[in-house]
């Protein structure tokens, strides 16, 4: 049986990189041999195998022939004539196309090996264009190797803006879409992402509340980098350097700021209200895009009160309680540290403000522990009806968080 290492993890390994999934490709058999050689099929719409003992999976070599419009507009055809080399040349970039023998020897006809030592990302031949979520793939990858210098070749550039100008980007189904986008989100250059379709036209079919941000300007005092659209990349990014990896953190990034899209052309560049304005565009995204429940909820409120958090040291007691009861706090309580991440991302994502000190962060962390210690039952009196208990909290925890507040006694 000819087997051999392909995609990802031969990929990563010549980065010098850890390797994830194992994928092989195997030359010259059919599903009867497979199955009686102990493999067993998992693939639906091609066929893919897993080893006996490993797991992993083992994809006979195929090619595709498009057959409609979209990402799922494929006639897959596996047999045992269908070489490597013309399974490598579906696939989407060269330094994906890169095989390996078990005993180590290289299989490279596509020059995957060289685009990833120039770092370079490459399509590997016309067939490129016949699937529009490559676009997507394209800047997720810029969007995890861009540490590592990589930039998308002028050539492959130019295909995929014209991909997004033949309106194929519309066929891509919301879940795929959502997928890539969350990929890109725990990299650590969400930024790249957001660049890379933006050079193409591609982030203004995707995720058009995001394009609209770029351009829109801010008060210099306090966003030095002044464009609306490059503090979202820096937030994104400060995000994925607080929390690595966290793609729930990472939307609330990316669209906590969607209402300075909609602030009136004669303020600018102030943003008067601009929490508020963004709930709606944000709340239309998540709807086209079918983001869970947990990202939308927790983006929304960040969305709604990062202005709040900012000013943490200024407001009341009970207004601090109510604004921790309007995330949902007593009831998620993880969602505060959630949301005290991603705002110190926002104070953070600033020209010349990443080193900068947040201490709103860990004070609302602290005072939500604080009013977490009273319980209903610590209120309740014989006859009170449930409001009553409920407005009983809400002023305990209010003077639990004021004691919270009051500088440590010396002993």
């Amino acid at each position: 049986m000819k087997t051999y290492l392909v995609g990802g993890a031969v990929r990563d390994a010549l980065l010098g990189l850890p390797c994830g999934d194992r994928d092989y490709v195997v030359v010259g058999e059919t599903p009867e041999s497979m199955l009686a050689a102990g493999f067993q099929t998992v693939g639906k719409d091609f066929p893919v195998f897993l080893h006996p003992e490993t797991g992993e999976e083992y994809a006979l070599a195929r090619t595709e022939r498009k057959s409609a419009r979209g990402h799922r507009g494929f006639v897959v055809h596996a047999s045992p004539e269908v070489t490597l080399e013309d399974d490598l040349v579906r696939r989407d970039f060269t330094i994906n196309a890169i095989a390996r023998t078990p005993d180590g020897t290289l299989v490279d006809p596509y020059h995957g090996a060289r685009d990833l030592q120039d770092r370079v990302l490459r399509h590997v031949g016309p067939a490129f264009v016949e699937d529009p979520l490559r676009v997507l793939r394209a800047a997720r990858f810029m969007a995890r190797f861009a540490a590592l210098g990589f930039s998308v070749a002028p050539e492959t550039m130019a295909l995929m803006r014209t991909m997004v100008a033949d309106g194929e980007l519309g066929e891509l189904t919301a879940e795929r879409v959502w997928k890539e986008l969350a990929g890109a989100l725990r990299t650590p250059r969400p930024s790249a992402f957001l660049r890379t379709l933006r050079d193409c036209g591609a982030l203004a079919v995707v995720l058009p509340e995001v394009d609209a941000l770029y351009g829109v300007p801010q008060r210099a005092e306090y966003h030095p980098e002044v464009d609306t659209g490059v503090h979202i990349e820096m937030v994104c990014d400060m995000a994925a350097q607080l929390a690595p990896g966290d793609d729930l953190i990472g939307f609330a990034a990316l669209t906590h700021d969607l209402g300075k899209a909609l602030t009136p052309p004669d303020v600018l560049p102030k943003h008067i209200h601009h929490e508020e304005r963004g709930v709606e565009p944000l709340l239309a995204l998540c709807e086209r895009l079918r983001i869970p429940v947990d990202h939308r909820n927790l983006a929304v409120a960040v969305c709604r009160e990062h202005i709040n958090v900012h000013r943490l040291m200024e407001l009341r007691n009970i207004s601090v309680h109510d604004l921790i009861a309007r995330c949902d706090g007593f009831r998620q309580p993880q969602r505060i540290a959630q949301i005290a991440l991603a705002c110190e991302a926002d104070k953070r994502g600033r020209g010349g403000m990443a080193e900068s000190d947040y201490p709103q962060g860990p004070e609302l962390v602290r005072l939500h522990a604080a009013a977490m210690t009273v319980r209903g039952a610590d209120v309740m009196r014989p006859g009170m009806d449930g409001p009553a208990v409920g407005e009983a909290l809400r002023r305990a925890r209010g003077e639990a968080i004021g004691r919270a507040r009051k500088p440590a006694e010396a002993s």
